[in-house]
């Protein structure tokens, strides 16, 4: 986590340090005026927060954000019958014997 709010963070300030350098000092005489130098503060802000809102993510790494619903119940079809055997003594019996299709 720390590795990664280090390079997060370093990437930031070498992107600010970049963009501060490749701008033109505005001058009074012929500058870009109020309007240019609020459109590039806009989009300094801009550029700065999606920065950090793409650094911040919140989603687990390996959690699927959908998660499809549970399969729905199928209830088995079942009945009971009616077996007989034969014990090892020789004797006859019944029995309900529970049976799934």
């Amino acid at each position: 986590m720390r590795g990664s709010l280090l390079r997060t963070g370093g990437m930031a300030a070498l992107a600010a340090l970049i963009l501060c350098n490749a701008l033109p000092a505005a001058e009074a005489r012929d500058g870009i005026g109020v309007g240019g130098a609020a459109a590039l503060g806009v989009l300094g802000g801009v550029v700065a927060g999606s920065a950090i809102a793409s650094a911040n993510n919140g989603y687990y790494p390996g959690q699927p954000v959908y998660r499809a619903p549970p399969p729905a119940y199928v209830e088995e079809v079942c009945h009971f019958e009616r077996r007989g055997y034969i014990d090892p003594y020789g004797y006859e019996h019944v029995r309900r014997v529970r049976v799934c299709e």
